[in-house]
């Protein structure tokens, strides 16, 4: 077990979805807490809550990239490599999610619906490694703040 995978594990018996750790393991990296954030990531918990929707990795991937690359004041410019990263990231989920488990709706991976520890913690970290190691290739620092002209 590494150490985001003890992040992950910690955070989920906290009662975070799997969106939510998303976004809080990059806060965890840069040192910082944003309660706003993380209960705004919460409408991404469950399969938008119905099990139906994409799973929360994904979506909270998704979020994790825009995180680091998208506009988040009116004199910044989102980054020109979001969309890439954005569609690099999408295709090894759906490609990962759809070998594994028939696709990547929360009711693919969870028939149930219901989050299993072992199942989506492991999605979890080889998710947020990925993120990790393509952001990085694209010159973002998860441990540095977000900020970019």
């Amino acid at each position: 077990m590494n150490e985001s995978d003890i992040a992950i594990l910690r955070l989920a018996t906290q009662g975070f979805c799997c969106a939510q750790i998303m976004l809080h393991l990059a806060l965890d990296h840069q040192g910082l807490e944003n309660p706003g954030l993380l209960r705004a990531m919460s409408g991404l918990c469950n399969g938008l809550d119905s099990h139906q929707g994409p799973c929360g990795v994904l979506t909270g991937g998704a979020c994790l990239i825009a995180y680091y690359t998208g506009k988040g004041r009116a004199e910044e410019e989102a980054s020109d490599q979001l969309p890439l990263l954005q569609h690099e990231f999408e295709e090894w989920f759906r490609q990962i999610a759809g070998t594994r488990f028939g696709g990547s709706r929360c009711a693919d991976i969870v028939s149930d619906g219901r989050p299993d520890p072992q199942i989506c913690g492991g999605l979890l970290s080889e998710a947020f490694n990925h993120i990790a190691i393509l952001l990085g290739e694209n010159g973002f620092d998860l441990t540095e703040s977000p900020e970019h002209d």
